[in-house]
């Protein structure tokens, strides 16, 4: 078997992988990076963020074009899904960005392996495919991601009972869809089948979804997806689920078996940390399977590195992409950070939910004395004109020292409005700095300066 030798090897190609290969190789590394895909992007570009939204997007245009292009005088007669068309369109998405993480591999001189990356030794990896290759390296950088998590009692099939993989390649839509899991996964998935023409049941164990998102908004979202369609059962008990001739039979506590033709599993996700040798190198994990590791990202075992979802806390690409930036910058001598206070989150449901920092909930579990203000978006002339009046803006604001501590939005594209709240809050604005700062007029982001001047019980445009 062939031997290289690299300053640095990345193991793993997803968002903190590629996104830390890259930034090494900038700041002068000799970086490998190892994936067993030869499409580089991990789950998110692959089959998760980018195919999901690519979805998200042409359902959403499906779901216009039947039911409220005719309020803007649009008749469109005879609209037919070609859902063949979709998939490949989704696809194409997937291959350009795919591609274009080739592109800038190749500008930067990082030296891809395509192939199952294992740990060999703490200074080696092997790389097992076509052309398996050993890998020397002074550094190895972990970013093995993760999986998504099964269910006691859901028997997969990778086809009509499957994860979030398999929604995104269904050949045909479900007459009746089961969604296991409220969290954003299967909502937002949920949405996707439900505009086709699914009817979509989501059960969800907790008392509420979006089990992470600040109450008062998931409340609103929960009746919002209600009305578009979609049935909702909180603080329901999947037993088991299972393919029964042509159909799919999921049993739930305290209530009747429900058939349906598929079943989407989204229960979250686990670290992909049980099949990449660690043990070869005496790398222990916590009780969850997460990798621990300190301020600088260093594992227990010296000149082995791990960043992205393999660690915990939040699985979001853009968390990890940080982690990875931030980590091979310390290892050449940079005093860069991850600020986790200040991590937006995101789902694209319809109306969006974005959020930032603190939730309420948390502050009244804390303690800590705040003010708020609300701006609703029926208020807003951008959100009238876009006849998207439903949702709502915010702002979260020490009671003492104004400072933001936490901006909550649900709405028409609340995800591209967060980036704002979560600038302010990195260079620790208060509530007044975003109330003093000019908005461009007619536009949604003025929802987020009128919730800033109700913080002081000021807004203009809102009684």
């Amino acid at each position: 078997m062939k031997t290289v030798r690299h300053e640095l090897v990345v193991l793993g190609g997803g968002p903190a992988g590629y996104v830390a290969a890259i930034r090494a190789a900038q700041l002068g590394f000799d970086t490998a990076c190892i994936d067993e895909n030869p499409r580089f992007g991990g789950t998110c570009v692959r089959v998760g963020c980018i195919p999901s939204k690519a979805l998200l997007e042409s359902s959403h245009l499906f779901e216009e074009a039947n039911h409220r292009l005719g309020q803007h005088g649009v008749q469109v007669d005879g609209v037919q899904l070609d859902l063949e068309t979709m998939m490949a369109r989704k696809d194409k998405v997937v291959e350009t960005l795919t591609g274009g993480i080739d592109m800038l591999f190749k500008k930067q001189k990082v030296t891809a392996y395509c192939g199952r990356g294992k740990l060999r030794d703490v200074n080696s990896v092997v790389v097992e495919g076509d052309e398996p290759v050993i890998i020397e390296a002074d550094r190895i950088l972990l970013c093995t991601g993760s999986v998504a998590a099964s269910l006691r009692g859901v028997e997969e099939d990778g086809d009509r009972i499957g994860n979030s993989t398999a929604a995104l390649s269904y050949t045909e839509v479900p007459k009746k869809l089961v969604v296991i899991g409220g969290g954003y996964i299967g909502m937002e998935l949920g949405s996707v089948w439900n505009r086709l023409g699914s009817e979509v049941v989501v059960l969800e164990a907790m008392n509420r979804i979006f089990p992470g998102i600040d109450s008062e908004l998931a409340n609103l979202a929960h009746r919002v997806l209600k009305r578009q369609g979609l049935e909702i059962h909180t603080e329901t008990f999947v037993k088991s689920a299972r393919v029964d001739g042509k159909r799919c039979v999921v049993e739930i506590q305290d209530g009747d078996p429900i058939e349906c033709d598929r079943v989407l599993l989204a229960t979250g996700r686990r670290p992909r940390t049980d099949d990449v040798g660690l043990e070869s190198i005496g790398l222990e994990t916590d009780n969850r399977g997460f990798i621990p590791v300190n301020e600088n990202y260093e594992t227990s075992v010296e000149n082995v590195f791990a960043t992205g979802d393999c660690i915990g806390g939040a699985m979001l690409a853009h968390k990890a992409m940080e982690e990875g930036v931030v980590c091979v910058e310390r290892m050449a001598g940079m005093h860069t950070h991850v600020n986790y206070d200040v991590i937006p989150a995101i789902v694209y449901t319809h109306p969006e939910i974005a959020s930032v920092g603190k939730m309420e909930d948390e502050l009244k579990e804390a303690g800590i004395e705040y003010n708020k203000g609300v701006c609703p978006y029926g208020a807003n002339g951008r959100a009238r004109t876009l006849a998207e009046p439903e949702g709502r803006v915010k702002i979260l604001a020490d009671a003492k020292t104004d400072r933001v501590l936490g901006v909550h939005i649900i709405g028409a594209r609340a995800g591209d409005m967060i980036a704002e709240a979560a600038a302010a809050m990195e260079f620790g604005a208060s509530s007044e700095d975003i109330a003093r700062t000019c908005h461009a007029h007619p536009t949604l982001s003025e929802a987020v300066h009128e919730a800033a001047l109700a913080v002081d019980k000021r807004a203009i445009h809102t009684a």
